[in-house]
Order: C-alpha cells, then sequence, then structure tokens
C-alpha cells in the first residue's frame, strides 16, 4: 500500500508517497481501506514541525473507508463496516490502522467521503457552539474566515440555534459562500472592528495574529474570544490584564482532542453531524479533491488560502 510520511518537517516538499506493506492490526485496533483522508491545518503544523513529532511518521488526521481487519479484543467493530475518524495519526494512506474506541460507525444516508470531510472540521464546530460557548437564540456571533471549510460548519451550526451571524471573507466569491451558508451579514477584514465594536458574544478565530486583536475589540463586556486556530500565526503574548480593561472578557485556546476524550462525548459529537447531515441541515462543502499522491499540492493550496470548503485526498 501507498502512504504519505515525513522524514524531517519542513515545507510541503518533505511529503513523500512511499510504498509500504500492508499493515496488520494489533490488540484493539482495525485496519481501514481509506476511502477519503480529509487535509487540515494541523496537517500543515505536523509536518512544519510546529507541533513536533516522532520522525518518520505517517501524517494526516482525519479520514473514512471500510474496515478491512480487526485486531484481538475489538468487540463493536467488524470487517465490512464503514467508520470514519479524527485525531489519529496515519490518515493519508492507502490503508490505516486505527483503534477501535476512535472509530465512530457511518450511518446510511452518510457517504464516506462525506463522513472524511465531516470528522475533524465538524465535531470542531461542534463543540466550539456546543460546549466551548453554548450559542443561544439571538446571540451575535462573528465568524472568521466564513468561507473557508470550519467557517461554513460554524456559521451553519450557530444558525441552527438561533444565533445572528457575521463572517470576515477576503473575496467576492467567499462572500458568496459565507452567505450561502447562512451568514447574516459579511464583512472584510479591514475595518471589521470598527464595524462590530461591542456587539459580539463570541469570536470564533481560526485565523490567529492577523485578526486577534481586533477579535477582542468586538466582544461585548464578558464576552468570549475562542481562538480555534492559527492560519495566520501564532497570536504574540498577552497581558491578562488587556481582557480586564476591554470589558473582563474570556479567552480560550481549545483543541478538539480535549472534547472527545471519552468515547460517549466522541460517539454523541459524530451522531449528531451524522444526524444533521442525513437530514439535510448541515451541508459539507467539499471542494477539492486530490489524489493522494498529490498532498504536497494540497498543503501548498490549502496554506495560500486558494481553496474553499473542504480538501480531501483519494487514494
Amino acid at each position: 500500500m501507498h502512504a504519505i510520511i515525513v522524514s524531517a518537517q519542513g515545507g510541503p516538499e518533505v511529503l513523500e508517497y512511499v510504498e509500504h506493506p500492508d499493515p496488520t492490526p494489533g490488540d484493539g485496533e482495525i485496519v481501514v481501506d481509506v476511502a477519503a483522508s480529509g487535509v487540515n491545518f494541523i496537517d500543515i503544523y505536523h509536518r512544519s514541525g510546529a507541533y513536533p513529532l516522532n520522525l518518520p511518521t505517517s501524517i494526516g488526521s482525519e479520514g473514512a473507508g471500510t474496515v478491512s481487519a480487526v485486531g484481538a479484543g475489538v468487540r463493536d467493530v467488524s470487517v465490512g463496516d464503514t467508520v470514519a475518524w479524527a485525531n489519529v495519526l496515519g490518515s493519508y494512506a492507502e490503508k490505516a490502522v486505527i483503534p477501535a474506541g476512535r472509530a465512530v460507525p457511518v450511518p446510511e444516508g452518510v457517504s464516506a467521503e462525506v463522513a472524511a470531510a465531516a470528522m475533524l472540521q465538524g465535531m470542531t464546530a461542534h463543540y466550539l457552539t456546543h460546549s466551548t460557548h453554548e450559542v443561544k437564540e439571538g446571540d451575535q456571533v462573528l465568524v472568521h474566515a466564513g468561507a473557508g471549510g470550519m467557517g461554513q460548519l460554524l456559521i451553519q451550526l450557530a444558525k441552527l440555534k438561533g444565533a445572528k451571524v457575521y463572517a470576515t471573507v477576503s473575496t467576492g466569491e467567499k462572500e458568496k459562500l459565507a452567505r450561502e451558508a447562512g451568514a447574516d451579514e459579511v464583512l472584510g477584514y479591514d475595518g471589521f472592528a470598527e464595524a462590530l465594536r461591542g456587539k459580539i458574544d463570541v469570536v470564533y478565530d481560526g485565523v490567529g495574529k492577523a485578526t486577534f486583536d481586533g477579535g477582542l475589540e468586538v466582544l461585548r463586556p464578558r464576552g468570549l474570544m475562542a481562538l480555534y486556530g492559527a492560519a495566520s500565526g501564532p497570536v504574540p503574548p498577552l497581558d491578562p490584564q488587556t481582557l480586564n480593561k476591554k470589558g473582563s472578557l474570556f479567552l480560550t485556546r481549545p483543541t478538539l482532542i480535549h472534547y472527545i476524550a471519552e468515547r460517549e462525548e466522541l460517539l454523541r459529537r459524530a451522531s449528531d453531524l451524522f444526524g444533521w447531515i442525513a437530514a439535510g441541515q448541515l451541508r459539507i462543502n467539499v471542494s477539492h479533491r486530490y489524489p493522494l499522491a498529490d498532498a504536497r499540492q494540497a498543503h501548498e493550496d490549502l496554506a495560500a488560502r486558494r481553496t474553499t470548503g473542504k480538501l480531501l485526498l483519494i487514494p
């Protein structure tokens, strides 16, 4: 089988398309014939060294496919099942070894490709809108990068909860996508802080350095900044007194793994997502599909913000 490995961290050029022997499952593990692997910014952080890894390693944190083998002690997963996963390294491959406890069943009515596209970003959007800040009817919500895969999901879930949603984008084409996702108002990055100053209950920011200061300006007293990513670069150190001066603000830097640490919570979030997708309440916009061998191009396109929606690698 083929996989993408990283032997030295760096730019997209370090992604190697190599051939490996087919894997076998260990105790509590399954092997999945991968139908699709999601491409996410965390993969760029793993590749670049922003998140150090033990090398060499296969990367990719999300996917879906058909179970082809099960290891000893696996009881709830069988050969032939369609499953999906997130936060499991090694997903950029034709066959992936997955801990059985991290695999979730994909129901009828949801394709493996859609499941792969939904898992990491979908569950992130779920915990941000249902746990980090439980969006309520009438909340004023700001979603940065509203045309991206995460942005479109956050807009949709916040609207399902009854919020008024503002989104930022960089182009007219991206404005159209954010509005199609349900954004009530769409703004450019220049001047968004002045336009929304003091109006917003929660800011969902995956952009980071370029938008962070402005995001604090738009929050109401006791508002929440959920900084879940740093596509434009890391945010500089912040004096906590700043949060006091701007209205006793809350700041959190959450990550998905802590919101799906227990299997019950993982299954609940995934079940909600797949239910909304099957019911037509949540649309997954898969905008780009690349052959597995073209992982380098996918990383280049994502980093350069040449894409909208979700990117998939197809083995």
